[in-house]
């Protein structure tokens, strides 16, 4: 079972925004896409979710083009949540969530035994259980994106596609979500989320891939994909790196690539 982008090209407005990328993603692995603004992160991500058909190169799914699945059998293999989702009107964290079990009911139906069991299991591992009766307008931007995490987790989707996921969360949901994807993993699901942390990336990740321009500037373990020399080319950035208390190796982004830094009392001017 496989998720894979072959020779991917996509222009938009007459500028390439990704360019002959070749990926192959395997159920239960946690990939980290990284890159600077503007490297065609979030893009990748909807050519692999299917809502951006690239004008060269194809998606498939376990070897079949994406193109030519229906559009219900792709919504309940591929779950996606993308940056600047809403919900469009009123509603309870738990009827949000429970949209997440659409691509498995006939319209109009109601939600049957399985249907109720996913969306509280949804909401559990996002630690949103509590909040089933808040209304959506009422929830904080963080709250916000856990209950929008919990609709894509409800629709227990052999493939999870997420960008951004820990951008409106504070340092501690920042790493719940993080250990969440990476045990969503770890049950078998494939997970690719586009993140902008580093560090994060780095630790809980078991693959990243690094784009910058459109095109892929490295593909490894985050060993392998975050080295100095690709840190400097892709970002233009130097790194701290070292060992935490409980033996797990971090990584740090540190300062810009070549900067001089002039101290002037309690102010550091670099240039």
């Amino acid at each position: 079972m496989s998720l894979g982008l072959h020779g991917a090209q996509v222009t938009l407005d007459g500028q390439d925004i990704l360019s002959d990328i070749d990926l192959t993603f395997r159920p239960g692995r946690f990939v980290g896409l990284v890159g600077p603004n503007g490297a065609g992160k979030t893009t990748l991500l909807r050519v692999l979710a299917g809502v951006i058909v690239p004008m060269q190169g194809q998606v498939t799914l376990d070897g079949r083009p994406l193109s030519g699945l229906a559009r219900e059998e792709r919504a309940r293999r591929i779950a996606a949540l993308f940056q600047g989702a809403g919900v469009g009107w009123p509603m309870t964290v738990r009827e949000i969530v429970a949209l997440g079990r659409l691509p498995h009911r006939r319209a109009f139906a109601s939600l049957a035994e399985a249907d109720d069991a996913a969306v509280e299991r949804a909401m559990v591992r996002t630690d949103i259980a509590h909040l089933d009766a808040r209304a959506e307008p009422t929830l904080s931007s963080g709250e916000r994106m856990r209950a929008l995490l919990a609709r894509a987790l409800a629709v227990e989707a052999p493939w999870l596609l997420v960008d951004e996921p820990v951008t409106a969360l504070d340092p501690a949901h920042q790493l719940d979500a993080m250990a969440l994807l990476r045990g969503v993993s770890r049950d078998g699901t494939g997970v690719v989320a586009v993140l902008h942390d580093l560090t994060l990336a780095a630790r809980f990740c078991d693959r990243i891939v690094v784009l910058a321009g459109g095109r892929l500037v490295a593909d490894g373990t985050p060993e392998e994909a975050l080295t100095d020399v690709i840190l400097n080319e892709a970002f233009g950035v130097t790194a701290e790196r070292g060992w935490a208390s409980d033996g797990t190796r971090y990584i740090l982004p540190w300062a810009r690539s070549g900067a001089q830094t002039e101290e002037r009392d309690d102010v550091t001017i670099t240039g």
